[in-house]
């Protein structure tokens, strides 16, 4: 089983880990892509006006230039425990147990809009970028859509795809039997199903936290579904998606 995560805009500053390396992560097919984006970043950073508008930068939100500055020789932790925001905090990656984490490391990727797809327990520098910054002379969409896409395509077990659509963009899991794209939706007083927002990504993150702690790695959906009911989640099929019902 294959958890896709998306990033977080907010993250943790600091680290314990040595300054970022590009050969401490792994999918070293990325790292010609990884290392054009950092290029491209910092160079932007040296511009801080180009910065603030590339990257939609409130007043308040300035001291993220420098971030982005310095991440070459930035210290680094764990992707899962680098991130912050609802998902994440509702995740709780430090509170988790060694086996749990190692469980998390070999089943969840996060998806970086800065360093593509990343195992749980890889070690990143704090930075600053999303799906939605535009950096001149480069279109995030065009440099990571093919070699993430191939990336997902040579996994052959149960995707479960909790990414926003912004990052699926980027890099969409392959359209076969045992990819799904979760859905978060909440049920209306007159039946009716809607789709969630913001708490979405609560619910993502304590479902996420729920996949990680059962250890299970799930091989076929049915087997995720039932789990699900004796879990008490309402998880439900809707031919290529399934929905998370809150």
């Amino acid at each position: 089983m294959l958890i896709l995560l998306p990033p977080s805009e907010t993250k943790r500053g600091g680290g314990t880990g040595r300054s970022f390396s590009a050969e401490a992560l792994r999918f070293r097919e990325l790292s010609e892509h990884r290392s054009a984006l950092l290029d491209a970043l910092v160079e932007l950073a040296e511009t801080p006006e180009a910065m603030v508008s590339a990257l939609k930068l409130g007043a308040t939100q300035h001291g993220e230039i420098d971030v982005n500055r310095r991440v070459r020789d930035s210290p680094t932790m764990p992707a899962i425990d680098r991130y912050t925001g609802v998902l994440y905090d509702a995740l709780d990656g430090q509170s988790l147990t060694p086996s749990q984490r190692t469980f998390a490391d070999t089943h969840v990727l996060i998806h970086s809009a800065l360093f593509g797809l990343v195992p749980a327990l890889d070690p990143i520098p704090a930075y600053r970028l999303s799906h939605s910054s535009r950096i001149p002379g480069l279109s995030l969409k065009k440099h990571w859509r093919d070699s993430l896409r191939a990336l997902l395509a040579e996994r052959d077990d149960l995707i479960i795809d909790m990414r926003s659509e912004g990052y699926s963009d980027l890099g969409t899991a392959p359209g076969r039997a045992g990819s799904y794209y979760l859905r978060v939706l909440t049920t209306e007083s007159d039946g009716t199903r809607r789709a969630l927002n913001h708490f979405n990504k609560k619910a993502k993150g304590e479902f996420a936290r729920a996949l990680i702690r059962a250890e299970t790695d799930f091989a076929e959906l049915d087997e995720l579904l039932r789990w699900a009911r004796s879990s008490g989640w309402r998880l439900e099929r809707s031919e290529d998606d399934i929905a998370l019902i809150v």
